[in-house]
Order: structure tokens, then sequence, then C-alpha cells
């Protein structure tokens, strides 16, 4: 246990002090900042930018909708004890849900699609 806890630990403290590392770690906080933070807001706060935004998170909140029906449903699945009724039910629920993720993984790639079709490319 003492070495497998050696390998595991090691590489993320050795790491942590290579020289670049604390570069890195501020450039990761400036992407971040762009990305979620107040810098995006300020500088791309065009209408297709925060239609986009809106689309991508309204998307992403559906993929997760979607995953916890599947996972609920699989839960009623082991948990109907041999009764067919909540078999069924669980069944038609999964197939609902993969139905559903893949109309939203659809929509996400249209959406993607549409972005890239209309979002000037700098040269």
């Amino acid at each position: 246990m003492l070495v497998l806890s050696f390998f595991t630990a090691a590489p993320a403290v050795l790491a942590a002090d290579e020289p670049g590392a604390q570069k890195a770690a501020a450039g990761l906080d400036i992407t971040a900042n762009q990305a979620y933070g107040k810098d995006v807001v300020q500088k791309n706060s065009d209408l297709p930018t925060i239609i986009g935004r809106v689309v991508g998170t309204g998307l992403a909140f559906l993929g997760v909708v979607f995953f916890t029906l599947l996972l609920y449903a699989g839960l009623t699945w082991i948990l109907s004890l041999g009764k067919e009724e909540k078999i069924n039910q669980a069944k038609e629920m999964i197939t609902a849900a993969v139905l559903g993720l893949i109309v939203v993984l659809g929509a996400y790639a249209v959406t993607l699609l549409v972005a890239r079709i209309f979002t000037a490319v700098p040269k």
C-alpha cells in the first residue's frame, strides 16, 4: 500500500514543482476567466454570442436531464423485483431517454454547424 500511494502521489507533487507549472496555471486561469468570467461579457457581448451561450447552456442542461432519466430508469428496472409492469415502464423510460439524448445531440450539432456557417473566421 505504501508503494502504491507513492506512485499515485509522487507525480502530482513533482508536476507542481516544475518551473513552467506556475506559468501554465496562470495561463489556465486567464483562459477560464476569458471563457467564463467577466471578460467574456465585456468583450463578446454581441447578440449571436449571447444566443450561442444560452443555447449551449440549455442543451448541456438537457443532456444532464436525460442522463438523470436514464439513471432513474435503470434503477427502476433493477429495483422492480421481477414485476413485468415496472420492467416495461423502465424499458420505455430508457428508450425515451436515449431518443431524447439523440435529439439533444442532433440539436447541438445543428447549432454548431449554423454557428460555424454564420461566424466570420478571422484570417
